[in-house]
């Protein structure tokens, strides 16, 4: 195998462990890596008893046995957006890792393995690629902004209710109030009746008296001059 310094990738640190980084620019189509080990027969019970997370199945009896450190490619991480590819020549049992879009200095490359890896191996733990960290994160925020929209919701129904037992409390505090000026007002007026009352009697009594005594014949005087004899 060549020497990987001299190749346009690096492996380094990941948030997945290691991974493997462009060093120079890749453009699209270009091929970056082989993938490769042993190949198993699956039609060999001893074959295909075989368990690790490097198998890349090629065909439905054959599988290269990606484990062997001499394996650059098997430090290749998935995702689910890619901007790379497996490449699988079946008759000539090889497989090419190649770019699918321009790769910066710097990127980790990446590949989809697919989804029965997917399903076994990456679903169980979450999937940690950028893709599925931006989908988790845009997510959060979601359940975060629901979350003090409904706080927010909640605190201006109590709030509301506050000001309304506060109206009931305030109507209902200024009602007893309301019933005394009634009241007040009442009792003034049949003070006002009363005083009314009394002064017609008044004036109709003085009214009687008055005709009573114009009305009442004059005393009779002698008149002056000589008695009857």
């Amino acid at each position: 195998m060549p020497d990987p310094s001299s190749k346009p990738y690096r492996v380094g640190r990941s948030k997945t462990g290691l991974g493997l980084f462009a060093t120079e620019p890749i453009k699209k189509g270009t091929k970056i890596i082989r993938y490769f080990g042993p190949m198993l027969d699956c039609n060999k019970k001893k074959d295909d008893a075989v368990e690790n997370k490097y198998l890349f199945q090629i065909s439905k009896r054959w599988t290269v046995d990606g484990s062997v450190r001499k394996n650059i490619a098997r430090y290749i991480n998935h995702s689910c957006k890619p901007n790379a590819e497996s490449d699988v020549s079946v008759r000539k049992r090889k497989i090419m890792i190649r770019a699918i879009k321009n790769i910066e200095p710097g990127e980790e490359i990446n590949y989809d393995y697919g989804t029965e890896y997917f399903k076994e191996y990456l679903k169980p733990i979450g999937c940690k690629c950028d893709a599925c960290e931006k989908k988790r994160l845009k997510k959060a925020a979601e359940a975060r902004a629901e979350k003090k929209q409904d706080k927010q919701k909640a605190k201006g129904k109590a709030d509301k209710s506050k000001d309304k037992e506060a109206a009931k409390s305030k109507a209902k505090a200024g009602k007893p109030k309301a019933e005394k000026v009634k009241a007040d007002k009442v009792k003034s007026s049949k003070a006002d009746m009363k005083s009314a009352k009394a002064k017609s009697a008044k004036a109709g009594a003085k009214a009687s008296k008055a005709k009573a005594s114009k009305t009442q014949p004059k005393s009779a005087k002698p008149k002056s001059g000589k008695a009857a004899a």
